[in-house]
């Protein structure tokens, strides 16, 4: 099986350059890099918790379609908040982008996330 790298211009490059790429396709899966609230320019998502989840939403949806997947195709999400007070709002956001048989799903409350964002999420996908 092939490692192949999955990058789309619909989505943020590596965050400040760093090395890991927005997704590696592998054995049927794809592994999607956690996401920020940024859109493809660079720019943090204005508002609060539910547009950082939307703009995350939407990245994660344009990485996954660039490896010939969907969110439909999820099997496992992690979702990593600034503040676990935002975990409703994040929800409401998150379950209208799953729909009615979501992944297995683990949240966490972190310290700190990059450029002082509130959410980031990674995913595992079945890939097409």
């Amino acid at each position: 099986m092939t490692r192949r790298v999955i990058h789309t211009d619909k989505a943020p490059a590596p965050f400040q350059g760093a090395p890991y790429s927005q997704a590696i396709a592998h054995g049927g899966l794809v592994f999607v890099s956690g996401q920020l609230g940024i859109d493809p320019d660079g720019n943090m998502a204005e508002g609060g918790i539910s547009e950082q989840t939307e703009q995350v939403m939407q990245n994660l949806s344009a990485i996954l379609e660039a490896a010939g997947s969907s969110l439909q195709n999820v099997v496992k999400a992690t979702i990593f908040l600034a503040d676990l007070g935002d975990f409703q709002a994040m929800n409401e956001v998150y379950a209208g982008h799953m729909g009615d048989e979501p992944p297995a799903r683990a949240t966490f409350q972190v310290a700190a996330l990059p450029s002082g964002a509130l959410i980031e999420i990674e995913v595992i996908a079945a890939a097409g």
